[in-house]
């Protein structure tokens, strides 16, 4: 059996995905990173909600329901050639990052709290991510970040209503 996230003993060079796949699953090749290139995948979602400071929550919402679709489909097909959850696919770290942030008001705060606190979930995988981590073809892949930003989100929600 092989590790989660370790490519398989033999890659199939045959079936590489294409270079819109790898740029989709990549989130801009930003999972090639050398250090932790999950986070790097988290740091990337932040750029459109701090380039588009007034973004509506429909839009946020039309946006990571449009991530998760492609993401889906550009993950299964890195899982095909390289197994379970390759630690170049980051656009889960987005898509969840995205979640994260869907019904809070994005501000700084917000975001670096939305932040720590979804890579942390992300890691831990409280029940159910874990679970859903296992489900296959590219749904496994995005599910258990999608959990990972309902916690984190859920979290930097109330604690917004407490400060």
């Amino acid at each position: 059996m092989q590790a989660p996230g370790k490519p398989p003993n033999r890659i199939n060079r045959a079936a590489e995905p294409a270079f819109i796949t790898k740029c989709i699953a990549t989130v801009f090749f930003s999972g090639y990173s050398p250090v932790a290139p999950g986070t790097a995948g988290s740091i990337v979602a932040l750029i459109p909600l701090i380039i588009f400071p007034g973004m509506s929550t429909v839009t946020l919402a039309l946006i990571t329901i449009s991530g998760f679709s492609i993401g889906v489909w550009a993950s299964k097909q890195f899982e095909r050639v390289y197994g379970d959850d390759p630690q170049i696919v980051v656009i889960d770290e987005t898509v969840g990052m995205w979640v994260t942030m869907l019904f809070v008001p994005v501000t700084w705060f917000t975001m670096t709290a939305g932040f720590i606190l979804f890579r942390i979930f992300d890691i831990i995988k409280p029940p159910p991510a874990r679970q859903l981590e296992a489900i296959p073809n590219g749904w496994g892949i995005m599910l258990d970040d999608v959990a990972a930003g309902v916690y984190a989100g859920l979290t930097v929600f109330l604690t917004t209503l407490l400060i």
